[in-house]
């Protein structure tokens, strides 16, 4: 073999070598506690001059996959979908989460974008803002049924306590859609690829739901972590005032933006509406069950969330409520210890919340109070978790414990009203959140 011979097999090896990993890669899902990820490749994005940017990625805003959109078996083929989500604190680059976790077949999104709304409630781009995603260097991605893909970074001046616009386009058929019913903020819709659209004119269709999107992480120096929110409809702010950001969660996160000796966390909301901790909703063949229980998604909603640093669990009413009543008390701690176990295995202090008087709800029953009542001792003992914080005590009538007082009340005697959900976020001592030390429970 000549010489020359011999440098053209080697390098024919080496293209082979190198499409045999790029096919590894583009098939690897990532490690064990994010396996239902497709991770891209770290990217600087194209133009940008600025050394390595200095923080730490932290989720300024989520939501947890709800389920699957109803009537929506073909997608939005040939439509963009805007949706609109409020920051917790702000960073100097950005990047994004979509998921197909509740699709059948695969996701092709060929354009995706984001910017910094021009200001509340509106589908524009603030001048200057909008910018190309990219997953693995691509402008397209498809995500396989069940999966989800985190998108590369890009610089991106966020700013706190802020809308962003998340847009995405898929040409062709790709339904369900898995979405997230109870946004409490409208997002939009536009007929043709206007994904890079600043000023938002096409996006004339109003929308009350989430869909594919999330999570978006910030580049940050000026938060240290974030605290996720497991919780149902109380978390997940239903009766609160669409587009005003009036959940108790909002009211928290500027708190803990604000408020001097405050952990400098932003707050995750993981709360969907209808949730139990022991139970599943509705299965249909072939995907994942609807409104998944507090337990089974613990790991994806809460532990892999980026810069978690503490635990807060909003969960058991519907439980005692819905159908099957969970009338054991024990199953119900049982199931919030298991969670509070599982994060502490992580080193994550776990805060909990006693349950929320729901007397006068058509449900109500003098046995499920009592149900109520024990799992609230329980917590109150510190046999639950590391700490708590206690609604019940702090929304209930004085005259009678077993309702919510009239001012707090939506007028339906389980969900609050937004001055309801602002006592809430009132009652949660922020120092409550700091420290990782495990209690023994």
């Amino acid at each position: 073999m000549t010489r020359r011979h011999g440098y053209a097999l080697l390098a024919a090896l080496a293209a082979i070598v190198v499409l045999i990993s790029a096919a590894i890669y583009v098939g690897f899902a990532g490690d064990t506690s994010s396996r239902d990820t497709l991770h891209p490749a770290p990217r600087t994005p194209a133009g940008s001059a600025d050394p390595a940017s200095s923080g730490t990625w932290v989720g300024t805003w989520s939501a947890s996959p709800a389920g699957a959109e109803p009537d929506s078996q073909a997608g939005y083929p040939g439509k963009s979908i805007r949706n609109v989500v409020h920051t917790s604190f702000g960073g100097t680059r950005a990047r994004v989460t979509l998921s197909n976790l509740y699709g059948q077949q695969p996701l092709t999104l060929t354009h995706a974008s984001i910017a910094v709304a021009e200001g509340p409630d509106t589908p524009a781009a603030a001048r200057g803002t909008l910018r190309r995603l990219t997953f693995g260097g691509n402008h397209s991605v498809v995500i396989p049924p069940g999966r989800q893909a985190l998108s590369d970074e890009v610089r991106l001046r966020v700013p706190a306590d802020a809308d962003l616009l998340v847009s995405t386009y898929a040409p062709a058929p790709s339904g369900p859609v898995t979405y997230h019913r109870h946004a409490r903020q409208f997002s939009y819709m536009a007929p043709g690829d206007r994904v890079a659209d600043g000023p938002g004119g096409s996006y004339i269709e109003q929308s009350p739901y989430w869909r594919y999107l999330t999570a978006v992480d910030v580049l940050t120096q000026d938060a240290k972590g974030a605290v996720v929110v497991i919780g149902d409809s109380l978390t997940d702010g239903v009766t609160s005032t669409v587009g005003a950001n009036a959940r108790w969660t909002d009211v928290l996160a500027a708190r803990l933006r604000d408020e001097p000796g405050a952990p400098r966390y932003t707050v995750l909301n993981q709360g969907i509406s209808g949730n139990r901790i022991l139970s599943d909703g509705p299965r249909r063949p072939g995907r994942p069950a609807d409104n998944p229980s507090g337990l089974s998604r613990f790991e994806r909603d809460v532990l892999s969330r980026s810069g978690v640093r503490c635990v807060v669990i909003a969960l058991g009413v519907n439980d005692i409520l819905r159908n099957p009543h969970r009338t054991d008390p024990g199953e119900i701690t049982a199931g919030l210890r298991e969670m509070t176990r599982q994060a502490h295995a992580r080193g994550l202090r776990v805060v909990g919340a006693t349950l929320m008087p729901f007397g006068g709800h058509r449900g109500h029953t003098p046995r499920l109070e009592a149900v109520r009542v024990a799992v609230n001792d329980e917590i109150r003992a510190g046999r639950v978790f590391d700490a708590y914080v206690d609604f019940d005590l702090a929304l209930r009538d004085r005259y009678d414990p077993r309702r919510l007082r009239a001012e707090y009340d939506s007028g339906d005697h389980l969900h609050p009203s937004d001055a309801g959900y602002r006592r809430m976020g009132e009652a949660l001592d922020p120092s409550l959140l700091k420290g990782t030390a495990p209690a023994e429970l």
